[in-house]
């Protein structure tokens, strides 16, 4: 029992109070964390480490300013019907071609996650504009709802904000920089696949209602598609792909710069709209996840004062390869149940440890991607229960059936991704 005590103790007791808090007492998940990472430094004899637990609220700080802006900026679109006028000229456009209209539209809905880093966004903005119209194109509810549900994990994943994958490259010090091309990797296949297993089938149908589906058009174009509506979004792009293009000459004013910047240019689109309004609404909106950030910053901080980081890190090195590809696979998704944030941290960053010597930004690129299908996994599954609210399902697992093999080909390219590691970043970069 040597090798166990008392950092395997300490990890029981931390996972577990953390288990208790979210699940049975359903508290919030940052305050679980908080509480677990209390109890651990308690129980380890460091007392009450206020420094430690200062220093880890304020580590994903950079990250949460992200968010903060990023919300902002995904508002002021919103605002303006930018995200309504795309969604109607993508259906008008793209009709009679079932193909292209399911990747179009699962564009759309990954589109908040990818600006945001929550899937949450992405079922609540994108995923509600689209589904009335996904029904009265013949699309049956229950796909609807998995397609929703689906697109707004793989938009969370995707880039430029992946917010499980910064948690993950935070816990081991390695900044959030060339991540892009393997996220895409990660995410386009799955989302290509599964927009045609869910949506293109009952597209080539033809629509179920066409009356209802034109009034809905109409509503939704209710702000005319203008030059000066794409002002937010063309603005961002300038700013984020002006640094990535020239870093020599380009000003690095930062993401949370570059949201604000864009944000404020659809001042400009001709729409009126209240800015203090909108962004009061945005970090209302984001506070919960702010708050996640704050807990994981605190719970890893306590991990590492512990010695808890490196008793799983050990551990995971210890099982054999194949047991610990099914470890991922199964662990990352399930322990997402109370949060993909808390999977990536307490399971994520150990993982990534026990794979160093592979590509370490693929391998954090496919962690993510994996503990992103915590956020299917009951009791909380947030992109399952939401997506089953916008398409008026009260039974989420009616959805989440429908989610079961999209979700396991996530998995599985995920797991293929972290294996082929190597060969993948000779091909990247």
């Amino acid at each position: 029992m040597e090798w166990f005590w008392p950092e395997g103790f300490l990890t029981l007791l931390m996972v577990g109070g953390f288990a208790l808090g979210a699940f049975a007492l359903k508290l919030p998940i940052a305050v679980a964390m908080s509480g677990a990472a209390i109890a651990g430094a308690v129980a380890a004899g460091f007392g009450l480490p206020l420094r430690h637990l200062v220093e880890g609220m304020f580590g994903y700080l950079d990250t949460i300013l992200i968010i903060a802006s990023a919300m902002i900026f995904m508002k002021s679109v919103e605002r303006i019907g930018l995200l309504e006028g795309m969604a109607a000229w993508l259906i008008r456009k793209f009709r009679n071609a079932p193909i292209s209209l399911s990747f179009g539209i699962m564009l759309l809905i990954m589109f908040p996650g990818m600006i945001t880093g929550s899937s949450t966004a992405a079922v609540l903005t994108s995923g509600a504009l689209v589904a009335p119209v996904l029904v009265r194109l013949g699309v049956p509810a229950l796909q609807t709802a998995a397609a929703i549900a689906m697109g707004a994990i793989y938009g969370m994943i995707a880039p430029p904000i992946n917010l499980p994958a910064m948690i993950i490259g935070g816990g081991i010090d390695m900044p959030y920089v060339g991540f892009g091309l393997p996220l895409l990797v990660c995410t386009v296949p799955l989302a290509i696949v599964t927009a045609l297993i869910l949506l293109t089938p009952h597209l080539r149908k033809g629509a179920g209602d066409e009356e209802a589906l034109q009034a809905e058009l109409l509503r939704m174009e209710r702000n005319p598609m203008s030059f000066r509506l794409f002002l937010p979004l063309l603005v961002l792009v300038v700013l984020m792909g002006g640094e990535r293009l020239f870093p020599r000459v380009w000003p690095g004013l930062g993401m949370p710069l570059d949201f604000l910047l864009a944000a404020a240019s659809g001042l400009l689109s001709g729409v009126r709209w209240n800015p203090l309004e909108t962004a009061t609404d945005a970090i209302r909106d984001a506070l919960p996840v702010m708050g996640i950030l704050m807990g994981v910053g605190m719970f890893i901080q306590v991990m590492t004062l512990t010695g808890v980081r490196g008793f799983v890190v050990v551990s995971a090195l210890a099982i054999p390869a194949w047991l610990l590809y099914l470890s991922i696979a199964t662990s990352l998704p399930l322990f997402g149940a109370v949060s993909a944030f808390g999977s990536a941290s307490v399971l994520g960053v150990p993982f990534l440890l026990a794979l160093l010597g592979r590509n370490e930004i693929i391998v954090a690129s496919a962690l993510s991607l994996i503990s992103g299908l915590g956020d299917l996994m009951p009791p909380t599954a947030l992109a399952g229960i939401f997506a089953a609210q916008v398409v008026g399902e009260k039974n989420y697992f009616k959805v989440l059936k429908y989610c079961l093999v999209p979700g396991l080909l996530t998995a599985a390219w995920g797991i293929a991704v972290i294996y082929g590691a190597k060969a993948l970043a000779g091909i990247l970069y």
